[in-house]
């Protein structure tokens, strides 16, 4: 029991980065356009999201690769979720306007 406890907590912990990698790129994006020194912001956030991601992973390869595993298909899953829900947003925004 106390093993499927512990998938579940990789496997949402893989969710966890991946919204904030992925959430983090989009923000970066969004606001490079209209920034002054857009290198400043691509590369600063590059290094940020990469870094808490790779820390991430790092911490759950102590548990094996079956929780590397959940934590890599919680990143996957957070992207098709966030990329669904940028692309409602960005619709809902440009009928704004």
């Amino acid at each position: 029991m106390n093993e499927i406890i512990q998938y579940i907590l990789m496997l949402t912990t893989g969710f966890v980065l991946g919204m904030l990698f992925f959430g983090g790129l989009w923000f970066t994006v969004k606001k490079s356009v209209s920034a002054k020194n857009p290198v400043v912001w691509i590369v600063g956030s590059f290094i940020v999201r990469m870094g808490s991601v790779l820390l991430g992973f790092y911490y759950m390869a102590q548990f094996g690769w079956r929780a590397m595993f959940l934590g890599l298909l919680g990143l996957i899953m957070a992207r098709i979720i966030t990329m669904y829900f940028i692309k409602k947003y960005d619709a809902k925004q440009h009928l704004s306007k």
